[in-house]
């Protein structure tokens, strides 16, 4: 089979790599693709947003099958398109991706459904938001309604800074239009997670769970970003609390989505508090998160794409999908200045190094190949993930080899997994 991945992150690069481990695959290629998923793939550079490019681009080639990486596509009606042409993609259709597009969209259906999760009220008009903010009190958590690349979630501790946050979103529109409307939410105390699961629109199949660090320093501080780093599986997420999440939020949400005429086929993300109070859905996502796909796709058994394929197909529910009990852990090395402004072009030192560790993958996300050398393309610029026996062993991996890859401004956070670390500790 000819398979196409679109996207150009370290999420796309987990995917073309677990998908180039199938007999089944006899060409890959990546839209737009990035300097490491070169090595195992032809790249061709069609942005992942050109939706009417891809469609070009799947029929010059005759590819069989399309695995959507990013949101963006999605949002914009990806898998819609290439099913009126009769082509076969993975991934949520234009209308079940809105429950990642819109927040507000998302909230209203967990209300209707009784879903767990925050109470939050929704604006359009920014001073409505900030009387909204001095009546409620801090602290409190602001967020843009649309896609905003894992950035537009502030926390608010004081009123002022609640304030601020409605003004940046609303009134200096650092996100755009996805700050057309925002969410004024109630801020949980608790333990985060990351919780994906497969889906053919009935059947529901969980993956192990991880945990995601979207703070740029160590101990959860500075700005929000795309995601420092991640591992799985997350203690938090017990046994039993991985039953409570399918039976109380991923089986309700699917069906939720069906109910209202938006089937939803794809990987669905929740992104979980575990409260003193209970269970809480802080958001979704229509795709496999990234940083989280790097170790969740490295702990799963056999072939991927007959797991797609019956997402697709409808048929989830005749396909196994077993998991490692290994642990895996992902380190972001990021740009200099990243999530701000950051230099581009800069040439990276010892990936092969770091790739000859054992139980290493260097995922690849801001990179580009300049006159045959890898170089920084982006603010988050590879992945390093290692698995490993334990989390313990997995995170020592990770740090060893990250410590063999070098260019200008490079920084990464020093505490991944540290929570699971102090469990074990205990």
């Amino acid at each position: 089979m000819k398979v196409l991945v679109v996207g150009s992150g370290g999420r796309e690069h987990a995917l073309a790599w677990k998908l180039r481990q199938s007999p089944r695959v006899s060409e890959l290629i990546c839209a737009p693709g990035n300097g490491g998923m070169a090595g195992i793939a032809t790249c061709v550079p069609v942005p992942a947003e050109d939706v009417r490019g891809l469609l070009a681009l799947a029929r010059e080639r005759a590819v069989d099958f399309t695995v959507v990486g990013p949101e963006a596509p999605l949002s914009a009606g990806l898998v819609d398109l290439f099913a009126a042409n009769g082509l076969r993609a993975f991934g949520a259709s234009r209308a079940a991706a809105e429950l990642e597009g819109s927040k507000a969209f998302a909230k209203d259906l967990m209300r209707r459904h009784g879903i767990p999760t925050a109470a939050a009220s929704t604006f359009t008009d920014a001073a409505a938001a900030r009387a909204h903010v001095r009546a409620a009190g801090a602290p409190l958590v602001v967020k843009a309604d649309g896609l905003a690349a894992g950035k537009g979630v502030i926390i608010c501790r004081t009123l002022a800074e609640a304030e601020q946050a409605v003004d940046e979103i609303m009134v200096r529109r650092a996100f755009g239009a996805a700050g057309d409307r925002v969410l004024v939410e109630e801020f949980l105390e608790g333990e985060e997670a990351s919780f994906l699961a497969f889906t053919d629109g009935r059947t529901v199949v969980a993956m192990p769970a991880s945990q995601d660090h979207k703070r740029v320093f160590d101990e959860d501080q500075g700005p929000n970003t795309g995601g420092m780093g991640a591992y799985s599986p997350a203690p938090v997420v017990t046994p039993a609390a991985a039953d409570e999440v399918m039976r109380t939020v991923m089986v309700p949400t699917v069906r939720a989505m069906a109910a209202e005429g938006r089937p939803y086929r794809g990987v669905l993300y929740a992104g979980l508090m575990f409260t003193k109070a209970g269970i809480r859905v802080l958001e979704y996502n229509a795709r496999f998160g990234d940083p989280e796909a790097q170790p969740v796709l490295m702990r799963m058994k056999g072939d991927l794409l007959p797991v797609l394929e019956a997402c697709v197909d409808g048929r989830l529910d005749e396909v196994p999908v077993e998991w490692l009990e290994e642990a895996a852990v992902c380190v972001v090395l990021a740009s200099g200045g990243y999530p701000g402004s950051y230099p581009k072009g800069l040439p990276i030192a010892g990936l092969e190094a770091a790739g000859c560790e054992e139980g290493v993958v260097v995922f690849h996300a801001g990179t580009a190949l300049k006159e045959g050398r890898v170089v920084t393309a982006g603010g988050r610029v590879v992945g390093v993930t290692a698995r490993g026996s334990g989390v313990r062993q997995a995170v020592e991996r990770a740090y060893r080899a990250a410590g063999k890859i070098s260019f200008d401004g490079m920084h990464y956070r020093r505490d991944i997994a540290q929570r699971a670390l102090r469990r074990e500790g205990k």
